[in-house]
């Protein structure tokens, strides 16, 4: 009988101790099932506070490509390209000091954001005889957010 008592009388501390002893569920990983046939389902975009600055610091991103050639710094020297700080709204072939190709400086352009894109796309397609042998952005979105970015460091 005795033993009936210790039992009875230590069961709640066995069962309240019990209680505790699981940690924490972790993260749980969530698979979406789907009919075969059935269109994708979307998920969520990343909310960005300002979608302008993201697209900017995505367009510096993708420009490390073309900084091998050229610099984006005020009174930077030219490289093998010229410097393009300030080059929205400006003339094709008017960077000081840089030697442009006969063809750019003939092109008469303004490098407006539309220009950008038609010569970021394929420089020599654009301005044939341009100096430009490298640097085509093929992908139209990632073009963009190169413009601006260079939009934007024109604007400052």
């Amino acid at each position: 009988m005795l033993k009936l008592i210790h039992v009875i009388a230590l069961s709640p501390l066995f069962v309240l101790a019990a209680c505790g002893a699981d940690p924490a569920p972790g993260p749980v990983e969530q698979i979406i099932v789907r009919e075969p046939g059935a269109a994708p389902v979307a998920s969520a975009a990343p909310v960005t506070s300002n979608p302008a600055s993201a697209l900017i610091a995505e367009g510096k991103a993708a420009f490390a490509n073309c900084s091998a050639c050229h610099a984006v710094e005020q009174g930077a020297a030219n490289g093998a390209g010229p410097n393009l700080v300030g080059i929205v709204g400006k003339t094709a072939g008017g960077v000081a000091g840089f030697a442009y190709s006969d063809a750019l400086k003939a092109s008469g352009i303004t490098w407006t954001a539309a220009e950008l894109d038609s010569f970021i796309a394929d420089p020599a397609a654009r301005i044939p005889g341009t100096t430009m042998v490298a640097g085509a952005i093929a992908d139209s979105a990632k073009r963009q957010a190169v413009i601006a970015y260079l939009e934007s460091i024109t604007a400052n």
